[in-house]
C-alpha cells in the first residue's frame, strides 16, 4: 500500500473571549481539518489546516467539502470539511509542555466530490499507541476524546487504512495540555475480589478514553460551560431504580480548597446538583441502594473511574456517612465527606478507582448509607461520574493465539492456578521451617536494607559512602546540587520517563554530564525500585552496566544519578524517527556487549542478580555505541544452591516477558535470556515487541519471527536497511541463537554465556572473507574444543578493574581460526 505523510506546522490557537477564570493550556491547537477557513465553535477559534496564512501548510491528503450544506448549528461549519487519507499520514505537532494530554478527533461523514466518508474503514494511533482498528462512522457525529502522556517534543497523530482500497478521514482534531495534576500517578485504587489496593501502575502513564461523563442530578452541560471544553450528560438514563433515586440542588457556589478538587476536575453545575436517596415511599429501617449501570462495550477491560461529591444535602458536618460500591465489591467504606474536606460542607471531592468490567461489559456504580450513619439522617450522594477505558493497559492483556495463549487461559484458570500456588506455598513453607531451612524469596522480601560501613542493618540510605572495593560505589548528593545540575528541574532538559519518573539531563562536579531520574515528588510508589536499584548498583561495576553516581533523598525525594549515555537507548536507533539507521555490525556489536553486561549480572556473584526488564529501551548507548544494560529497578538475586527458582509476582514488559515465568510465577535467569531473545530479533527486524497496527499474525514479533526461522526464511523480514550488509552464515547463527532463547521452557534455553559465545561466533562468521570457513561450534563450549593457553572461555571469563572482559572471545575465535587453519 502506498503510504503518504502529512505534516502540519500549527501555531496555538485562542479564544475571543478570554475570562479570567478559564483555563490556558500552554499547548492548544484545534484545527479544522481539510478546510482554508478558521471556525470559531464554543469561543475557540479552530484553525484551517489548508490556509498558508495560518501557518498550517499539508504535504499530501486530500481536502473535501460540502456545496451546498444546509446551516442548523455552530458545529455544523466545522463539519462541512475533512481531510482524506489515502494512504498512512501523519499531523505532527510540536510540544511545549510535556505530561498529561487531551486528544479529540472529531468524525462526521458526508458525500462529496465522489467520496463517502461512511465507507472510510481505518485505524489511529497516538505517539505509537493504537487508539482504535477498524474504525468507521456510518451515520452519526462522532466525537472519541481520549487523555494521554506526551512524553517527548512531538505528538505523531496517524490515520492509517484497513484495507490498501480504502481510506480514512478526519473533520477536526483538538490537542491541549491538561491541567496540572489532572491525573496523579499513585492516585488511584483497585477495586475487585481481593478488596481495595493500590493500582500498581504509574496512572499517569496510562492512555485513557472517555466512554462516559455524567453529570448526575443534573442537566446537560455543553463545552460552552466547562473550562475544559468538556460535555457532561444527565444520568437519568443509566439509573437502575429510577424510584430509589431523589435529585439535590443547591443555587450556592462549591467552595474549592487548595490541594483539592478545581474547576477543571469538574465545573460548578456538576457539584451543584446531586442524586441522594429517595426516602419518600420507604420506612426508615429499610436499606436500599442507588444503582448506576454504564455500558462500556468492551468486555474482560480495566476501565478508570473517578467519582465526583460534594456533601449539598447535610445541615451540618459529620451527619453524611454512606458505603460506593463498584461491579458489587465495596470502594468505599463509611465515606465522611466532611472528615476529608476539613469539615466543611459543599467541597467539591474527587475519588479515582480501576475497576474490571468483566464478561458483563458493564461498570456499576452503587452507594448506600452506612451504619455509622443515625437513624433519622441516612443518606447517601453522588454527584457525577467519569468512566475511561485503558487503552494501553487493555492492550497488555491480549495477545496473539499462539505463543500468547497463556495471557488468555490465565483469565479463565487463574482462581485454580492462584489457589493451588496458595496450598503449595503453604506447604513448602512449613516443611521449610520444620526442617529449619532458609525460606524461599517472595516479592514481598525484595532486597534486604543497605548496610553500609558504619550503619546499623537498619540504617537508611543517607548514611554516607563506603570506600571499600565491594562497598557503595555511589554518593549521597545534595538536593541543591540536583536542583543546580538540572535548572531547578527544567522541563526543556527532560530527555525521558518512565514508571519511576521523568529522566533529566544535567552536569555536576567538573562538568560531568550525568542522567538525573527522579521520582514522582511526595510519592512513595517507587520507593521498592529506588532501593533496589541503588542496591543493585552498589554491588557491580562493569563495562556494559550503566554505573549509578549517586543519589539523593532529601526532602522526600527519590532521585538517582547516572552516567550519562550520549546515544540514548538502543530503541530509537532502530526505528526512531530522525535518526540513520545502524549497520549490521554495529547493531551486531551492540547486542554482544549487552550479552556482556547481562552475563556478568548473571555470574558475577554466588547467587547472581536477574534483571526481569530486558527490553530494547533499557539497553543504552555511549557516544561511542558501547551497549550498556540499565534499570534496575525490578531486579531479584537470583536463587540458593539449593533452590531452582525464585518464586515472585509477575513484573516486567508485555512483548518480552517470559511466558513460563508468567505461568509459574517462577523466576530464573533464564526469563532474562527469553527477553534478550526478543532484543536480537528487534535488532534483525528493526520493529517493536508489539505492534497492534499490524495484521493478527504478526502483532507479537517473537511469534512472528520465529515462524520464519523454523521455514528458514529468515532474511525475508530482515531490516532493508541492513538486508544487503548480512552474510547468510551469520544470519544463520544469529537466528539460531535467538530462536533457542526463545524456547517454551527455560530448560531447553541457553545460558547468557552460550548466548555471548555464539553472538562472538556470528561475529566472525560475518568478518570472515569467505563463507563457511569457520567450524560450527555447538551451545556450550565442548571440552574437545582445546583453548589456547591463557584464554578463559565466556562461562569463567575475569574481569578487570572496571568490569571489561581480560580477555575477548574474539581472540579465542581467532585462534581457532589459525588452528583450523593449519
Amino acid at each position: 500500500m502506498k503510504s503518504c505523510k502529512v505534516v502540519l506546522f500549527l501555531i496555538p490557537s485562542f479564544c475571543l473571549i478570554c475570562l479570567s477564570t478559564a483555563f490556558a493550556p500552554k499547548d492548544n491547537y484545534l484545527i479544522n481539518c481539510g478546510s482554508n477557513t478558521d471556525v470559531i465553535v464554543d469561543n475557540r477559534r479552530f484553525l484551517g489546516d489548508s490556509n498558508d496564512e495560518n501557518s498550517v501548510h499539508t504535504s499530501q491528503g486530500k481536502s473535501i467539502f460540502l456545496e451546498n450544506p444546509s446551516p442548523s448549528s455552530n458545529l455544523s461549519f466545522l463539519y462541512r470539511t475533512a481531510r482524506v487519507f489515502n494512504g498512512a499520514s501523519r499531523y505532527m505537532l510540536n510540544i511545549k509542555k510535556i505530561g498529561t494530554h487531551f486528544l479529540r478527533l472529531h468524525f462526521s461523514p458526508f458525500t462529496a466530490q465522489n467520496c463517502d466518508l461512511r465507507k472510510a474503514i481505518f485505524s489511529f494511533s497516538a505517539n505509537g499507541i493504537l487508539l482504535f482498528s477498524n474504525f468507521s462512522v456510518n451515520t452519526t457525529t462522532v466525537l472519541r476524546e481520549f487523555i494521554l502522556m506526551v512524553d517527548n517534543s512531538e505528538l505523531e497523530i496517524e490515520f492509517t487504512p484497513t484495507y490498501e482500497s480504502n481510506f480514512a478521514f478526519v473533520n477536526a482534531i483538538e490537542v491541549f495540555s491538561a491541567p496540572d495534576d489532572f491525573i496523579i500517578g499513585d492516585g488511584a485504587k483497585s477495586v475487585g475480589p481481593r478488596g481495595i489496593l493500590e493500582f500498581n501502575q504509574n496512572m499517569t502513564l496510562q492512555t485513557l478514553e472517555t466512554v462516559h461523563r455524567i453529570n448526575v442530578g443534573g442537566l446537560k452541560l455543553t463545552p460552552f460551560n466547562d473550562t475544559l471544553w468538556r460535555t457532561w450528560v444527565p444520568d437519568e438514563d443509566f439509573l437502575v431504580l429510577k424510584y430509589a433515586a431523589q435529585i439535590a440542588r443547591t443555587s450556592h457556589v462549591p467552595k474549592y480548597q487548595k490541594g483539592g478538587a478545581t474547576r477543571e476536575i469538574a465545573p460548578d453545575n456538576v457539584y451543584m446538583t446531586a442524586q441522594q436517596m429517595n426516602r419518600e415511599n420507604v420506612t426508615t429501617d429499610f436499606i436500599f441502594n442507588i444503582t448506576w449501570n454504564f455500558p462500556v462495550g468492551i468486555r474482560d477491560a480495566s476501565h478508570f473511574v473517578r467519582l465526583h461529591f460534594c456533601d449539598i444535602v447535610s445541615l451540618s458536618p459529620g451527619q453524611l456517612y454512606f458505603n460506593v460500591y463498584l461491579n458489587g465489591f465495596t470502594a468505599y467504606k463509611d465515606l465522611d465527606l466532611s472528615s476529608v474536606t476539613f469539615h466543611e460542607l459543599a467541597t467539591p471531592y474527587y475519588i479515582d478507582f480501576v475497576v474490571y468490567s468483566g464478561s458483563s461489559g458493564v461498570v456499576q456504580v452503587s452507594i448506600d448509607p452506612s451504619i455509622l450513619s443515625s437513624t433519622m439522617r441516612k443518606n447517601a450522594i453522588l454527584n457525577g461520574v467519569e468512566v475511561m477505558k485503558m487503552v494501553n493497559y487493555v492492550a497488555l492483556q491480549t495477545g496473539s493465539k499462539k505463543r500468547n495463549v497463556w495471557v488468555i487461559v490465565s483469565s479463565v484458570l487463574g482462581s485454580v492456578v492462584l489457589l493451588s500456588v496458595v496450598i503449595l506455598a503453604t506447604l513448602l513453607f512449613f516443611v521449610c521451617r520444620k526442617k529449619k531451612l532458609k525460606p524461599k524469596r517472595s516479592e514481598s522480601a525484595g532486597w534486604t536494607p543497605l548496610r553500609q560501613y558504619g550503619s546499623s542493618s537498619h540504617g537508611t540510605l543517607s548514611d554516607g559512602t563506603s570506600p571499600g572495593p565491594n562497598g557503595y560505589l555511589g554518593q549521597r548528593i545534595p538536593f541543591a546540587e540536583i536542583q543546580l545540575a538540572t535548572n531547578n528541574f527544567d522541563k526543556s532538559l527532560i530527555i525521558g520517563s518512565g514508571g519511576f519518573g521523568m529522566v533529566y539531563k544535567g552536569v555536576i562536579g567538573d562538568n560531568r554530564k550525568v542522567a538525573i531520574k527522579r521520582g514522582v515528588p511526595g510519592s512513595r510508589q517507587g520507593l521498592p525500585e529506588f532501593q533496589t536499584e541503588i542496591s543493585v548498583l552498589s554491588k557491580i561495576r562493569h563495562h556494559h552496566l550503566v554505573s549509578l553516581v549517586g543519589y539523593c533523598e532529601e526532602h522526600s525525594e527519590m532521585i538517582l544519578v547516572y552516567e550519562y549515555m550520549e546515544k540514548g537507548p538502543l530503541k530509537r536507533h532502530l526505528y526512531g524517527p530522525g535518526i540513520s539507521p545502524l549497520c549490521w555490525k554495529k547493531r551486531l556489536e551492540i547486542c554482544i556487549g549487552a550479552a556482556r553486561g547481562l552475563h556478568y549480572l548473571h555470574t558475577g556473584f554466588a547467587q547472581g542478580i536477574i534483571h526481569r526488564d530486558i527490553k530494547s529501551t533499557n539497553i543504552l548507548l555511549d557516544e561511542s555505541y558501547v551497549a550498556k544494560v540499565a534499570d534496575f529497578g525490578l531486579s531479584r538475586t537470583g536463587p540458593c544452591l539449593n533452590e531452582t527458582h525464585v518464586s515472585t509476582g509477575v513484573k516486567g514488559s508485555f512483548g518480552y516477558l517470559d511466558p513460563e515465568y508468567f505461568r509459574r510465577q517462577q523466576l530464573t535467569d533464564k526469563s532474562d535470556v527469553y527477553s534478550f531473545g526478543v532484543v536480537l530479533f528487534e535488532v534483525l527486524c528493526a520493529r517493536p515487541a508489539i505492534d497492534p497496527l499490524l495484521s493478527r499474525e504478526q502483532v507479537n514479533l517473537a511469534e512472528w519471527a520465529i515462524k520464519w526461522q523454523k521455514d528458514g526464511q529468515l532474511e525475508q523480514i530482515v531490516d532493508p536497511h541492513i538486508r544487503g550488509q548480512i552474510k547468510l552464515s551469520c544470519l544463520r547463527k544469529f537466528g539460531e541463537t535467538a530462536e533457542k532463547c526463545l524456547a517454551d521452557y527455560g530448560i531447553d534455553r541457553p545460558t547468557m554465556g552460550d548466548v555471548l559465545w555464539n553472538l562472538e561466533y556470528a561475529f566472525q562468521l560475518q568478518e570472515s572473507e569467505t563463507l563457511g570457513e569457520l567450524p560450527e561450534i555447538s551451545n556450550s563450549i565442548s571440552p574437545e574444543l582445546p583453548l589456547p593457553e591463557g584464554l578463559l572461555n565466556t562461562h569463567n571469563e575475569a574481569y578487570n578493574g572496571d568490569g571489561a572482559s581480560d580477555i575477548s572471545t574474539s581472540q579465542v575465535f581467532s585462534q581457532l581460526m589459525t588452528n583450523e587453519g593449519r
